[in-house]
């Protein structure tokens, strides 16, 4: 047994609808690696909470009274930047994960998802990765692609690079990016970190959000068939 299953996370729930917690709670509570740590009903009591159990990661709603989601996780990057936060969101537009993203969350779920989406939601971003739901993911490079015609700025990297890069950009983990290369995940690692330094980006976030501003979802449609 590795030491990740070992520990469980521990997680902040932040929504403003009591009928939404108590499921996403009844549903988080069957998972033996996660700990509901704590509950919150707006942005105030969720930074207090936040501040007060310093769990691993705040599973945040966008919508609430007082800060929204957004508000808080600024103040949570600036102030308390080991915990992470995944937005759990019904919107599923361009804008609001971008802004999110540029706000210090790690991933973006709809809530529309599946358990089984959420929990692998969660531990991928609690491992340090970032997630997005698929089609929030295409929703934002196919904008993207549109809005950006000048993809050249990429040809710093490799053809190899530039497939991890998009496949982090699309919220997998190093170990589902190694298994699509046929890979180990330590040259994925390897790949990430002179992606990062030719880059000079030294964040998820930051790697995601160039992936997606230069359009490399291209390079994907061009290497063959999706999945």
């Amino acid at each position: 047994m590795s030491s990740s299953q070992d520990k469980r996370i521990r997680l902040l729930l932040a929504d403003d609808h009591p009928v939404v917690r108590k499921g996403i709670l009844s549903c988080l509570m069957r998972q033996p690696g996660l700990e509901v740590v704590g509950e919150a009903g707006d942005g105030d009591e969720a930074l207090a909470k936040a501040k007060e159990l310093t769990p691993d990661l705040v599973l945040m709603d966008v919508d609430m009274p007082g800060l929204n989601g957004l508000a808080v996780t600024e103040v949570l990057r600036k102030e308390l930047p080991q915990i992470r936060v995944l937005i759990l969101s019904m919107h599923s537009s361009p804008e609001y994960a971008m802004r999110t993203m540029e706000a210090g969350a790690r991933g973006y779920v709809l809530k529309e998802a599946s358990p089984e989406e959420l929990v692998r939601a969660i531990q991928t971003v609690n491992a340090g990765d970032s997630y997005f739901s698929p089609d929030v993911a295409q929703a934002v490079l196919n904008r993207y692609v549109q809005e950006t015609p000048d993809a050249a700025a990429g040809e710093r990297i490799s053809h190899r690079e530039k497939e991890v890069l998009i496949q982090i950009a699309e919220g997998l983990s190093n170990k589902e990016i190694a298994c699509r290369l046929g890979v180990g995940v330590r040259t994925v690692e390897t790949h990430r970190e002179r992606i990062m330094r030719k880059l000079n980006i030294h964040s998820v976030a930051g790697l995601t959000k160039y992936a997606i501003s230069k359009g490399l979802v291209a390079l994907r449609e061009e290497s063959g068939p999706g999945h």
